[in-house]
């Protein structure tokens, strides 16, 4: 494996569609301005509640990406 150095970053996505596409939704914002993305793990899940339903979830991940030398 090729040595390196890495750091993380925790954000939160969020979507009206379920949590798959929350965690999809914060990628796809933070591949716009971080590069060599590799990893990421969920922290915490919430949901919003609006007339006894699920209307939102809130999903925020930590996003580990590789420093470039």
């Amino acid at each position: 494996m090729k040595e390196g150095t890495y750091k993380h970053i925790e954000i939160t996505g969020s979507s009206e569609a379920g949590t798959d596409e929350a965690i999809r939704n914060a990628i796809s914002k933070a591949s716009k301005t971080i590069r060599n993305m590799h990893w990421f793990e969920v922290v915490d899940m919430r949901g919003y509640i609006d007339t006894g339903a699920v209307h939102y979830w809130q999903v925020t991940i930590k996003i580990g990406f590789r420093l470039e030398d």
